[in-house]
């Protein structure tokens, strides 16, 4: 064994003493508490036919052939940001092959040397990636705090960028989008907000629900979650996609999305036109969800959305209850540290539209029993 791979196994040994190694692991026929497909749209029939018809139609296979300057580029694909630009009430849209290279490339491109990034201290990891490899200055502040928000802004120098979610992934509950505009505004500051866990299930996301999209400097859009597909958009002003198009290298430099994947990204949001329905299914089972945590009790997180997460405090605690629920049949995952802040770890619940009020009140008798 050379020395990096000791150096590495034992970063491992180390992790494992914790209860925090991280497997891989199959998803299998349990029923679905985990993942973020939260309108059936991974698994969509319709969506699978709908994808299908306009492939055979366009009559092109397999890979988009190099990056988007280079031979990947395509009209279908600038058609489909012209879309999303129109669907999503903006300036104009980029495509990125997924939420995280939009998250880094937006957050390492945009602000600059002498600029100030203020970020709320539950954003995603690619946010925080992106941040890392920004030149800018970076100070977090208190999840969804606005007072601290405003300390900060007092101190913040060059231009300012305040990064948020409108719905957190690991808390399921959202920001105060009113607010967060109004102070970014008055400072003269610019909101990034990431809808990756709205888009879908709040409409279009919190900022067109809210009617902000014109106070908001950058919307990202990821189509792995509800969409049921895969890749993200930014939405923006002309010139900020533009200068994405020139410095945002998780966009220059890689190969671009095939266009099987641009297919489903487009029947995606024309089959959530016609899924109100399951729509209003998924809000009827947050609700049902939320009355029966009420009576079974436990550090649930508030929350509207359809992630719910019980607080577990320890590693092997939570470990073990999920490993409880799973042995009913229940696919419910552990969130462990360092995911989340020590102590504060959680059984990360995901509702869905096609989860049953029986299933969830079999999955809240099996957390009773357990004692939570």
């Amino acid at each position: 064994m050379s020395l990096v791979e000791k150096a590495m196994s034992a970063a491992l040994q180390k992790r494992e003493e914790q209860g925090a190694l991280r497997h891989l692991s199959v998803q299998d026929s349990k029923i679905d508490f985990c993942s973020n497909d939260y309108i059936g749209f991974a698994h969509s029939e319709a969506l699978y036919k709908r994808t299908v018809q306009k492939m055979e139609q366009l009559n092109k296979l397999n890979g988009s052939g190099g990056s988007r300057l280079l031979a990947g580029n395509s009209s279908y694909a600038e058609e489909l940001e012209s879309r999303l630009t129109r669907i999503h009430e903006a300036q104009a849209a980029i495509i990125f092959n997924s939420g995280y290279d939009a998250n880094v490339g937006l957050f390492s491109s945009v602000p600059a040397r002498g600029d100030t990034i203020l970020y709320d201290e539950l954003v995603h990891a690619s946010i925080h990636d992106g941040i890392r490899l920004s030149r800018a200055d970076s100070f977090s502040f208190r999840h969804n705090d606005i007072a601290h928000l405003q300390e900060r802004l007092q101190h913040a120098k060059g231009n300012i960028f305040v990064a948020v979610e409108s719905i957190y992934s690991m808390d399921g509950d959202s920001a105060p989008l009113k607010d967060l505009s109004e102070i970014c505004n008055s400072n003269n500051a610019s909101l990034i907000v990431d809808e990756a866990h709205a888009t879908g299930v709040f409409g279009l996301g919190l900022t067109q629900q809210l009617k902000l999209q014109d106070k908001v400097f950058a919307r990202v859009h990821t189509f792995g979650k509800a969409m049921g597909c895969h890749g993200a958009v930014i939405l923006g002003s002309s010139v900020m996609i533009q200068y994405l198009i020139n410095y945002a290298r998780s966009f220059i430099y890689t190969t671009a999305l095939p266009l099987h994947s641009l297919v489903t990204i487009d029947c995606a949001y024309t089959l959530l036109e016609h899924s109100k329905d399951v729509v209003v299914t998924l809000l009827d089972n947050i609700k049902h969800f939320r009355e029966q945590a009420s009576k079974v009790g436990g550090e649930w997180i508030e929350s509207s959305s359809a992630i719910q997460s019980l607080i577990v405090p320890g590693n092997e605690n939570v470990k073990k209850l999920a490993m409880a629920l799973q042995a009913h049949n229940f696919d419910v995952r552990p969130i462990r540290s360092p995911t989340v802040a020590k102590g504060k770890e959680r059984l990360r619940i995901c509702l869905h539209s096609y989860n049953t009020f029986a299933q969830i009140d079999e999955l809240m008798s099996r957390l009773k029993e357990n004692k939570i």
